[in-house]
């Protein structure tokens, strides 16, 4: 038999999907990849490809910040040892959050990334990481502060095209894609906040992400 494919997920909110953390609860499966687009991409890999042996973990933790991510690496990554990393990052990290009164601001967001890849790497040397854009969404629940969080979003954006490219990671855009799919239904449809997606939203992001995916996991494109 194959040796399993160990896909691990990170990130804030968007990513945590309101998973079990306490570890006295993980013997209820049912629960631990939560209900974002990490658990859409595991139902619908697991299900494609039970062949292909495809593990999966969700580390996403609402409210998290880049330094956060970083704060857990050794809890996260050397203890589980992913054979490949899955980071969206960043909204957090924006302006306007309730406990977090500044941005993190793009040189800082981009040196913390880099630190916590670069001692990833260290311990695990044959992991491969995936980059997945972060995004905002003009939804009237953000306004009136639209353009603050566009405006440093994007300075995150830009970074972490960088930062995919010099780590030689899959890079997932998912900011043009959330703008795509704004032209065909209303924002709401998507995020109901600007920042959260709803269910549609959350499956948007796991379609874009199996489909960049696809030659690392050695799958088709998704085509859905």
């Amino acid at each position: 038999m194959n040796k399993d494919l160990h896909i691990l997920f990170t990130g804030d909110s968007i990513t945590d999907g309101n998973r079990y953390k306490d570890p006295s609860l993980e013997w209820d499966l049912n629960h631990q990849m939560g209900h974002s687009y990490a658990y859409i991409i595991n139902g619908l890999l697991g299900s494609l490809y039970p062949e292909k042996q495809f593990r999966f973990s969700n580390r996403g933790v609402s409210g998290n910040r880049v330094i956060d991510l970083y704060s857990r690496l050794d809890m996260d990554f050397l203890r589980l040892k992913p054979d490949i990393a899955s980071f969206l990052i960043g909204i957090n990290d924006g302006p306007g959050i309730s406990h977090c009164s500044h941005s993190t601001g793009a040189q800082k967001y981009s040196h913390l990334y880099r630190m916590m890849l670069d001692e990833i790497l260290e311990n695990l040397p044959s992991i491969q990481f995936v980059i997945c854009e972060p995004f905002v969404i003009d939804n009237p629940r953000l306004n009136p502060g639209y353009s603050s969080w566009q405006s440093c979003i994007h300075e995150y954006q830009t970074e972490v095209r960088h930062i995919a490219s010099d780590y030689n990671a899959v890079f997932v855009p998912l900011q043009e894609e959330f703008d795509r799919a704004c032209q065909i239904r209303e924002p709401s449809y998507w995020s109901w906040d600007g920042i959260h997606p709803t269910e549609n939203g959350h499956g948007l992001i796991a379609l874009k992400w199996m489909h960049c995916c696809a030659d690392l996991l050695r799958v088709p494109p998704c085509s859905f």
